[in-house]
């Protein structure tokens, strides 16, 4: 592996590190990834989340019927074809999600508000060109 890929990695988990979330809810990584695949693609199904999360459809099935117990999710019969079940985040889901996905705001304001805007622009070039080409190049 290239020694700035590990730089770069170790980069991100240290600033993942110190400024996300504290957590309120338990909740197992694979739930975790079933909500961001939910959030980041269109016309999630059953069939994807299993695919998805290398498990059976049944066991797939059984983590949708959980986290819609939780209020995590919500299904809806595709208009297109009405075998097929979409899910959507609830708005407890997508909470859920940042809180356990993203960087706690303020504790990033916090690190940003100490940069000179020349830093602070070359922060915000260098996440938006790794987003757009993650999205793009998988």
């Amino acid at each position: 592996m290239n020694s700035k890929v590990k730089q770069l990695n170790q980069y991100w988990t240290d600033i993942y590190f110190h400024l996300h979330y504290l957590h309120k809810e338990k909740i197992t990584h694979q739930v975790v990834r079933i909500l961001q695949l939910i959030d980041k693609e269109e016309e999630i199904g059953v069939n994807e989340i299993a695919d998805y999360i290398k498990v059976s459809h049944n066991t797939a099935s059984e983590h949708v019927k959980r986290m819609m117990e939780k209020n995590y999710l919500t299904k809806e019969r595709d208009l297109l074809d009405e075998r097929r079940v979409m899910l959507s985040l609830t708005d407890v889901g997508r909470d859920v999600l940042n809180r356990n996905t993203s960087l706690d705001e303020e504790k990033l304001e916090q690190v940003m508000n100490q940069l000179e805007d020349n830093e602070k622009e070359l922060v915000e070039q260098a996440f938006k060109i790794l987003s757009e080409r993650a999205r793009t190049c998988l």
